[in-house]
């Protein structure tokens, strides 16, 4: 069985979103990613990116306490970094960035835990943003045209982290 069947039999396939299915969101996610020419960790982590629900969706497939059905599914790294997504308060994390290539802290919403990130989660968590964020813009004109200013400034704030692939579908985009 393939990794995209394996989330669907995680039940991932009929949890609606917006303008579809949240597997569809999940694979465009994992497209962009892909066609950004990320690594295989971070694609993978994008495909499975809200498998424990997010800060913006709060929906979770999976308990916490299950964590480790999806590390025999993509590996401990892309599953790191899919729970660094899924427990980012955005809240505390977004005003953080300013620009400069300063790592923010973080701080793990189940947790409370706060640490500062490395470039690596800081350069990942931002990548998986973007692409999370403009896949909604794609499925979505309502939701391009309501938060695609907002994201446009975070994205400019985020910058030092983000591809210059992602850089580019952004200008385009928004």
């Amino acid at each position: 069985m393939d990794k995209l069947q394996q989330l669907k039999a995680l039940g991932i396939g009929e949890i609606a979103h917006l303008n579809g299915s949240l597997l569809d969101h999940l694979k465009g996610t994992q497209t962009l990613l892909q066609s950004w020419g990320a690594n295989q960790t971070l694609c993978e982590a994008g495909l499975f990116h809200a498998c424990y629900g997010t800060d913006g969706f709060d929906e979770a497939i999976l308990q916490l306490e299950q964590r480790h059905k999806v590390v025999q599914v993509i590996g401990e790294p892309a599953e790191s970094l899919l729970y660094l997504y899924g427990a980012c308060d955005r809240g505390f994390l977004y005003p953080q960035f300013d620009g400069s290539d300063k790592c923010p802290q973080y701080r793990d919403r189940f947790t409370k835990k706060q640490f500062t990130l490395s470039e690596y989660q800081c350069r990942s968590l931002c990548e998986l943003t973007a692409a999370n964020e403009l896949e909604l813009c794609l499925a979505s004109t309502d939701f391009k045209a309501r938060y695609g200013k907002p994201l446009q400034k975070l994205f400019k704030a985020m910058q030092a982290f983000l591809s210059t692939a992602s850089l580019k579908t952004i200008g385009e985009l928004l």
